[in-house]
């Protein structure tokens, strides 16, 4: 009797248990429907997505082995790690200086760089207009009370930015293509280049599909009179929900009348900067990213020294690093990434400029800047 009574309480308990699993798995999935979530590719541009030499067994690869965790790490234990070791100086104490100008009222002939910090940058090159994986809602996660930008980053709003000519997204990850971002920008752009995949986001938020630039690695497009760009590796993963790769990260070399400058979006450091640089090098500017990075996950994010060994490798004239100074992704301080490679670059007499957000950058002067990041805490 009393066996059977234990029996029937077990079946209670694990029944509960699986009603409450279910019901947190139906609470994800209907969350998960959201428009911010993006959509997977399919009919003809998944059709082409397998017709690409770098999508195997369902998903994209990297052109060499990349585990997304170091040898002998666990996901538990980078959890636990930045749960309960976290680096208290990974957001700074002290709001982030800023400057603003009115975009609008750029003469034709100014070319200028324009950094909103992270990987969020705004170019008026030989007339053309240009942005770059531009995350300005105030955080990067789907999650809108969860990574946070930075007490004085946010200087720039959509509504701040002029008509742009050419959009470039690196991938799909929130801190590169923002949702809340990219619909209210759509009217106001001409073409979007991103790697195949991505485009479903896109057109599913409102692009149509004569404004989507969707392609390849070693693909190259002329986006205007004497205006180039060639879509080039990087080495990383993409992903919006559960599922990863299912939409291709990249580079890009953007070649203008006047100037040859790399586009890096995220990247482990490999063998496809120096292939690049023998290809479509020397360049004016690397634009390359320098933060979230971490000992368990060297493959997919450069240590700062790395930096400038992609940098040399790619035959650059000067250094600007970004993915660093607004969101922290990474449990490093806030301000080591800029330390590291500017500490790197002075002993091997490298030019790097690290501008202030919103700090206008002549890209016809010597790119100088001054280091405003090291008295903040």
């Amino acid at each position: 009797m009393r066996a059977e009574q234990e029996m029937k309480i077990l079946k209670k308990i694990i029944m509960t248990i699986f009603t409450i699993i279910a019901a947190l798995a139906l609470l994800v999935y209907t969350y998960m429907q959201q428009a911010k979530f993006g959509k997977k590719p399919s009919g003809e541009r998944l059709e082409r997505m397998k017709r690409s030499p770098h999508f195997k067994d369902g998903q994209f690869q990297n052109l060499n082995l990349t585990p997304a965790l170091s040898e002998g790490v666990s996901y538990y234990a980078v959890l636990k790690e930045f749960l309960f070791t976290k680096n208290k100086s990974g957001v700074p104490v002290e709001s982030m200086p800023s400057k603003k100008i009115d975009l609008h009222t750029l003469a034709p002939e100014e070319n200028v760089l324009i950094w909103f910090g992270h990987s969020s940058y705004f170019m008026q090159v030989d007339g053309k207009k240009i942005l770059v994986d531009p995350v300005l809602s105030g955080n990067a996660s789907p999650l809108s009370f969860t990574t946070k930008s930075f007490a004085g980053t946010d200087v720039y709003t959509v509504e701040d930015l002029p008509p742009i000519d050419f959009l470039f997204i690196s991938h799909d990850h929130y801190d590169h293509l923002d949702y809340k971002t990219i619909v209210s920008l759509q009217s106001k752009v001409g073409k979007v280049m991103c790697g195949l995949g991505t485009g479903a986001h896109l057109e599913y938020w409102g692009y149509g599909k004569s404004q989507l630039l969707e392609e390849d690695w070693n693909t190259e497009l002329e986006l205007a009179d004497r205006f180039k760009v060639a879509i080039t590796p990087a080495r990383h993963f993409s992903g919006r929900g559960f599922k990863r790769n299912g939409t291709l990260w990249v580079s890009f070399v953007l070649q203008s009348p006047s100037f040859t400058i790399y586009l890096g979006g995220d990247s482990g450091y490999d063998s496809h900067f120096k292939a690049i640089g023998e290809k479509y090098g020397p360049f004016d500017l690397a634009i390359l990213e320098c933060g979230q990075y971490d000992k368990s996950w060297k493959y997919i994010h450069m240590m700062p020294e790395e930096v400038l060994m992609a940098a040399q490798d790619l035959k650059a004239a000067a250094l600007m690093p970004v993915h660093w100074g607004k969101f922290q992704l990474a449990n490093h301080a806030w301000n080591d990434p800029v330390l590291r490679i500017s500490l790197s670059c002075e002993q091997a007499n490298f030019p790097v400029f690290t501008p202030m957000i919103g700090e206008v950058v002549n890209l016809n002067d010597s790119l100088a800047s001054t280091a405003w990041w090291k008295d903040l805490i």
